[in-house]
C-alpha cells in the first residue's frame, strides 16, 4: 500500500493502542505536523482515536470496537469499516465517519461536530443529542434520538420503533418508514427552511443520489415541556 511521505502511519498489530492514544493527545493544537495519520490492522480495538483535540485527519483502515473517536474535538475521523456501540459518542466538533454499518448509541449525546454512516446504525443513534448533526444512509434502530435535545438527525432510510421519545428540540428527518413514534414525537410539516437545512447536511455528508423532499419531518409536540396535574398519581 503506498502511503504519501507526510502521513503517519501506525499499525496496531505492532504497536499498543494506548501509545497510539497518547501520541495523537499529545499533539500540539498549533502546530502543523504531522496532520494526517492512517491506522492500519485496528482488529476490533475499543477506544480507538479518542479524545482527540487537534486539527488532524485521521484514517482507520478496519473494522473498530466501542467508543471510537469518542469525545472528538476539531479533528476528522473516518473509519474504513464497521464500529462497534458508542461510536463518536459526545463528540464536540469536527467530524467522524463511518464507512460500513455502526451499533448502537452513535453519536449519543453527541454536543456538536458531524456524524455520517454510510451503512445502518444499531438502536440508540443520537440519543440525548445537545447539538450534533448526524446523517445515516441506512436504517436506525428503536430508540434513536430519545430526549434528544439540540442537533440534527437524518435517516435515508427506515427508522425503528419509539422514534424520537421524550425529544426536545431537535430536528428529525427519515427518508423511509417509521415503526413507531417516542413519547411526544410527532411528524411535522417540511417546509422550505427544512429542505434547506437537509440540502446542506446531506451535501456535507456526500450523499447526493437522495433528494431532501422525499423525506418526513419529525419533532417535539411540546406536551412534556411543564408538569400536569391531571398527569400526577
Amino acid at each position: 500500500m503506498a502511503v504519501a511521505a507526510d502521513v503517519e502511519v501506525v499499525d496496531l498489530a505492532t504497536t499498543a493502542l494506548r501509545d497510539l492514544n497518547q501520541r495523537l493527545h499529545d499533539l500540539d493544537p498549533d502546530a502543523p505536523d504531522p496532520r494526517s495519520w492512517r491506522i492500519v490492522n485496528p482488529n476490533g480495538a475499543h477506544a480507538v482515536a479518542c479524545g482527540l483535540d487537534a486539527l488532524v485527519d485521521v484514517e482507520i483502515v478496519g473494522h473498530v470496537g466501542y467508543y471510537c473517536a469518542g469525545m472528538n474535538k476539531r479533528a476528522t475521523v473516518r473509519v474504513r469499516g464497521n464500529a462497534g456501540t458508542g461510536v463518536a459518542e459526545n463528540i464536540m466538533s469536527g467530524s467522524v465517519v463511518v464507512d460500513g454499518n455502526a451499533s448502537q448509541s452513535a453519536g449519543a449525546t453527541g454536543r456538536g461536530g458531524l456524524v455520517v454512516v454510510h451503512g445502518d446504525a444499531g438502536a440508540r443513534c443520537g440519543i440525548s443529542m445537545k447539538g450534533v448533526d448526524i446523517v445515516i444512509r441506512g436504517s436506525i434502530g428503536h430508540m434513536s434520538a430519545f430526549m434528544a435535545q439540540r442537533g440534527t438527525l437524518v435517516v435515508c432510510g427506515d427508522a425503528g420503533e419509539a422514534l424520537g421519545d421524550s425529544i426536545y428540540e431537535a430536528h428529525l428527518y427519515v427518508r423511509g418508514e417509521v415503526a413507531g413514534l417516542g413519547a411526544d414525537c410527532v411528524e411535522k410539516e417540511l417546509r422550505d427552511e427544512h429542505m434547506a437545512e437537509l440540502r446542506a447536511l446531506l451535501e456535507r455528508a456526500a450523499i447526493a443520489d437522495v433528494a431532501p423532499a422525499e423525506f418526513r419531518r419529525y419533532g417535539s409536540a411540546r406536551q412534556l415541556y411543564n408538569f400536569k396535574v391531571d398527569n400526577a398519581y
